[in-house]
């Protein structure tokens, strides 16, 4: 299972859930770890509570022949890590990705004293600072990134609100579906499904997309906009929706979004692992 970061990384904990985990840089590398079959799956975070979305990952979505095989949700708690002799008294600097800092802002008010550094990665900055070993640094990462790389938890729950929940994605390549071999297997009791169109530029466009699904009481769980960079302010919409792309009500929308829409792609029906 390709996860971007180091272990240790939250994406790490959601790669766990599903497989053998295979660290990867870069968003990217991962995507092409499963194009190219090197992987069976990657796991990648798609949206946070407080962050918003992964945009990059969505165009990558788009950019690879991939699908969404399952989802997970991770709860995000950020803890402070730092050398066993260190001391948050004294002035320093807090290592991590710019996510995690930015979901910490009420630390840092309460902690003049230390200085956010923005890092790659959770678990990279945590091997960053047991690394140069330097009692005035320190990182904010996951618990299991203190224990792996052997560093002191000084504080935990240091984001700002404690609904820090982020969404994982597993996905595989869209022509190895049928014989995933994964750790855990989804409940399909409650699918979604995940699409992605194009509309012409014209007046109601949008409404009429939406009015697919609201006519046949489609539950949508998520509208998102994204330029499609194929044409200077034209837009990708990725939508997500209660059901199964099989579903009849669910096959009739997506036909009747089809007639007039320029562009329609399910990027997969899948379940939740827990």
């Amino acid at each position: 299972m390709a996860y971007q970061g180091e272990p240790g990384a939250y994406s790490e904990i959601a790669a766990l859930r599903f497989g053998e985990p295979a660290p990867f840089e870069t968003f990217d590398e991962a995507f092409h770890a499963v194009e190219h079959r090197e992987v069976s799956c990657a796991v990648i975070p798609i949206e946070n509570s407080l962050g918003g979305s992964i945009h990059h990952n969505y165009d990558l979505l788009m950019q690879h022949p991939v699908t969404i095989a399952a989802e997970t949700f991770v709860k995000v708690e950020h803890c402070l890590l730092g050398l066993q002799k260190a001391s948050v008294d004294v002035n320093g600097k807090v290592l991590s990705h710019p996510q995690a800092l930015s979901q910490c802002r009420n630390f840092f008010a309460a902690h003049k004293n230390l200085k956010p550094e923005v890092a790659y990665d959770t678990a990279g900055s945590a091997k960053i600072v047991a690394a140069e070993g330097n009692p005035a640094h320190f990182a904010i990462a996951s618990k299991r990134a203190g224990e792996l790389y052997g560093l002191k938890t000084f504080l935990e729950n240091l984001a700002d609100e404690d609904w820090n929940i982020t969404r994982f994605f597993c996905i595989a390549h869209e022509e190895h579906t049928t014989d995933l071999y994964l750790r855990k297997k989804p409940d399909t009791s409650k699918q979604k499904t995940s699409i992605v169109f194009t509309l012409p530029n014209e007046q109601g466009s949008l409404f009429k997309a939406m009015a697919t699904l609201a006519l046949r009481e489609i539950d949508m769980t998520k509208i998102e906009s994204r330029p499609s960079r194929m044409k200077a302010f034209e837009y990708y919409f990725y939508v997500d929706f209660i059901g199964h792309e099989n579903d009849p009500d669910i096959h009739n929308a997506l036909t009747h979004l089809r007639e007039f829409a320029t562009m329609v792609k399910v990027l997969g029906s899948y379940g939740v692992v827990e």
